[in-house]
């Protein structure tokens, strides 16, 4: 007992870095940064400063790891060895520096931390080779493969690592830390580099996501445009939740969560975002996913589940356009990921009778658009069950962007009949969403019991559109329009538009609905009186 007792001594309760606290350090870390000649503004700073938390992070878990094996007596292996590990050469804020530490980051062969001749430290993490019992080795190596140091200064650099080893991500409390984190540094890598399409998901709307699409234990899930991880992280928490045995975790584990990320700083954050939840290997793919021509996919590309936001706005090259239908080739990002979206669910089979399911982050434009854009809708709806489109208010995304943007439900059960629209209204006395003020978790509580009704009704909120109104084929058949863009018709707008005869319809049964009310109220309290 007293032995037990002295093991649980030796793993001291860690301080939690703080939204505040991490700002405060990547603020220093920049200033830092900004003196180092080699380094040209923040799309050179920012990756730099992922890649030395992401070793700090590592090295954070692996102690965790270490001590949970010691408590039960058994022996663990580190992914990276000594004397590459982040304590072995990091954690003394007076030891290695200078040009003997750029020399140990930079060179393929260099003086080691202690003394001894070997690889240097991105040399020794590129080579990094997964094994049948272990592959995290492999991703290590995956992360690493693109990352380079262009800070000269080892000085300068060992500053910044002095300010890295306050942070401690040995909890996954901290992932919203990291969240947060991301936000800022996206924020900051648009304002360098321009708006490139990518905008981070606010939490709640990846958990409504997730809380209605239900991923199960033993489907594959997938964001093939997967950031920083966030709908991934999320399904991981849910699946877990499911887990009962050793054999359901190593199926959570290993069969569970896809993901890919075509660019290098999201890529690292997903890894790190889904290791602090407990993934032990996350399975990315490093590259764009629309690389596939997907015409070419077949069953064992197809998954059960895929939750995503893919980049809007932004433009693919020829060579991917090229990998899609002659007629459905189109630069819009969003639209080549919608196709490959619908390619990539499971198809109906045995018990499964509707087949993959999807939920997808759209801007407004993806619901009105014309040409290309309505002639993939149209394969949507005659291919797909469109059964649900949230709309989202205004300034969900902010600051990222002000565009409308909407969550399309599909799956493979197709064709679409009718589709249910839920307006999301914004709270009361609000009309947009701001930085200081997001979207929070409590306000997809009614969408979310409304979406898990088996007999949805119509509300002030929801509405049925047949799909009949929103295909438009001219007379020789050829489609003129596909407008998924459709208005709530009890929206205030709406109503400011009726004809003044259905108006006064519409006053009139409310009228009489309100008197019928009063009428039953009359009577309850007659009965209670009597």
């Amino acid at each position: 007992m007293a032995k037990k007792k002295a093991k649980t001594a030796k793993r001291p309760a860690a301080p939690k870095t703080t939204a505040q606290q991490l700002g405060s350090l990547i603020k220093s870390a920049r200033d830092i940064m900004r003196k180092d000649k080699g380094l040209n503004g923040d799309l050179d700073r920012l990756p730099l400063l992922t890649w030395v938390m992401f070793l700090k992070f590592l090295d954070d878990r692996e102690k965790l790891q270490e001590a949970r094996a010691e408590i039960a007596g058994k022996k663990y292996k580190s992914a990276i060895e000594a004397p590459y590990r982040w304590r072995d050469w990091a954690t003394d804020k007076d030891g290695i520096t200078g040009d003997e530490l750029i020399a140990f980051v930079n060179q393929d062969e260099a003086t080691r931390p202690d003394g001894s001749r070997g690889l240097g430290l991105l040399a020794y993490l590129r080579g990094l080779q997964a094994t049948a019992d272990d592959r995290r080795r492999g991703v290590i190596a995956t992360v690493f493969d693109g990352v380079n140091n262009r800070m000269l200064s080892g000085y300068l650099l060992r500053d910044v690592i002095n300010l890295v080893d306050g942070i401690h991500f040995d909890s996954t409390d901290e992932i919203h830390t990291l969240a947060r984190l991301y936000e800022s540094m996206l924020r900051e890598m648009r304002d360098a580099a321009g708006d490139s399409g990518e905008f981070y998901t606010p939490r709640p709307v990846v958990q409504f996501m997730v809380q209605v699409t239900n991923p199960q234990l033993g489907e594959v899930v997938l964001d093939p445009a997967c950031g920083t991880g966030g709908f991934l992280s999320e399904a991981f928490e849910h699946l877990e939740k499911q887990c009962n045995t050793v054999q359901q975790r190593k199926t959570l584990q290993e069969k569970s969560i896809f993901g890919g990320e075509a660019k290098p700083l999201p890529y690292m954050l997903a890894q790190m975002n889904l290791l602090l939840h407990g993934l032990d290997a996350p399975s990315i793919d490093y590259g764009n996913s629309l690389t596939v021509k997907i015409t070419e996919l077949g069953a064992k590309d197809r998954v059960d589940v895929i939750l995503t936001n893919p980049p809007f706005g932004g433009e693919e090259e020829a060579g991917i356009r090229n990998n899609f239908p002659a007629d459905k080739q189109t630069s819009e990002t969003a639209l080549l990921f919608l196709q490959l979206i619908m390619r990539k669910l499971r198809k109906p089979a045995g018990n499964n009778a509707i087949g993959g399911r999807a939920g997808v982050v759209v801007p407004n434009g993806t619901l009105f658009g014309d040409g290309v854009c309505a002639r993939i809708k149209e394969e949507l709806l005659k291919e797909f069950n469109l059964h649900t489109i949230v709309r989202l208010p205004n300034g969900v995304f902010a600051p990222y962007t002000i565009i409308p943007t909407n969550l399309l439900f599909f799956d493979r059960s197709g064709p679409t009949k009718a589709i249910w629209y839920y307006e999301l209204p914004p709270p009361e006395g609000r009309k947009n969403y701001t930085k200081t003020k997001p979207i929070q978790p409590n306000e997809f509580d009614d969408v979310a019991k409304w979406f898990a009704l088996k007999r949805r009704k119509e509300t002030d909120n929801a509405w049925r559109v047949s799909v009949d109104d929103v295909l438009k084929y001219d007379d020789t058949g050829a489609l003129v329009s596909c407008n998924l863009d459709q208005k709530n018709p009890k929206s205030a707008e709406a109503l400011e538009h009726l004809p003044p005869e259905k108006l006064a319809d519409d006053i009139l049964v409310k009228e009489r609905r309100i008197i019928e009310i009063m009428e039953e109220i009359k009577a309850e309290l007659a009965r209670s009186s009597g």
